[in-house]
């Protein structure tokens, strides 16, 4: 299947409106392109959910940060659109940022405190430019579902917690993380890692693993123990710096002493020369 593209919001919103009016349901797989086979995941369980699935590809200027490099983000329109109609996606939006982004544009979404934690701390803005964004998509799609992958946790809930206090009326699905054979995460920024850098990620995986036998079969609850061992495993396996490894609860990102079992996130980041990976597991 070959999906349908509009770069253009009236011309989404008038095809939606025809499927609407048919009784259809709508699901929505925000991206910014340079698809991989983890939002394949995101695209099929869309297309399980809903008769129409539309997948937005936009490079979303207002999250990067001033020493970010917007230009070097990776871009490929037609494999995007290819891998998408594989996986069952219907509607593809591919908006111009003169369009959706437009210079006189004055309005944006400021997410509080669950912003600050965790990635927001070192990018401040970011997840100001991500709620933003998504606002719009939301406005515009106005989709019955919206998918979005755990392995950026932190975005997830945050953009959950504005669906529930804006009001908008969708239901926030999360997929788990799809990764490589070797447990690396999935994520478009792996392009941009040295073979040498690409050889010790799979080490973010490893260490969350230890993470998480230390809590089932030992039994530890103590989060400075855990986020020890981690930080411990990353160090010997990796010439990463490590931007953070924090333990805080799914219900707003509180930080956390103990583990809360199924209240509780373990999320990492590490800055490699060459790209800033992040993951997470819960408990």
């Amino acid at each position: 299947m070959t999906p349908e593209i509009y770069n253009h919001k009236s011309d989404l919103r008038e095809v939606l409106a025809f499927h609407r009016a048919a009784g259809k349901s709508v699901g929505l797989v925000p991206t910014m392109g340079f698809l991989h086979e983890g939002h394949g995941t995101l695209i099929r369980h869309a297309a399980q959910s809903a008769d129409v699935v539309v997948v937005s590809i936009f490079v979303n200027p207002l999250q990067f940060g001033p020493s970010e490099d917007l230009a070097r983000y990776p871009r490929d329109l037609s494999g995007d659109v290819a891998l998408s109609g594989e996986c069952g996606a219907h509607l593809i939006f591919a908006p111009t940022a003169e369009d959706f982004t437009p210079a006189d544009m004055m309005m944006q979404v400021k997410p509080g405190a669950m912003a600050t934690a965790l990635c927001g701390r070192s990018r401040p803005g970011h997840f100001d430019g991500v709620c933003t964004i998504v606002a719009k998509l939301f406005n515009v799609v106005q989709p019955d579902f919206a998918f979005f992958g755990w392995k950026d946790a932190q975005q997830f809930l945050i953009l959950k917690r504005m669906v529930a206090d804006l009001d908008f009326a969708i239901n926030m699905v999360a997929v788990e993380t799809v990764r490589e054979s070797d447990g690396l995460a999935m994520s478009s920024r792996n392009s941009y890692l040295t073979q040498k850098e690409r050889d010790e990620a799979p080490t973010i995986q490893g260490a969350l693993a230890e993470a998480l036998r230390l809590v089932a079969q030992d039994g530890e609850l103590r989060c400075d123990y855990l986020i020890d061992a981690v930080k411990r495993r990353i160090r010997e396996g990796t010439r990463s710096k490590i931007d953070y490894v924090e333990i805080v609860s799914l219900d707003g990102l509180r930080p956390l002493d103990r583990v809360e079992p199924g209240n509780t996130l373990l999320a990492v980041a590490v800055q490699f020369p060459s790209a800033r990976l992040i993951d997470n597991v819960r408990f």
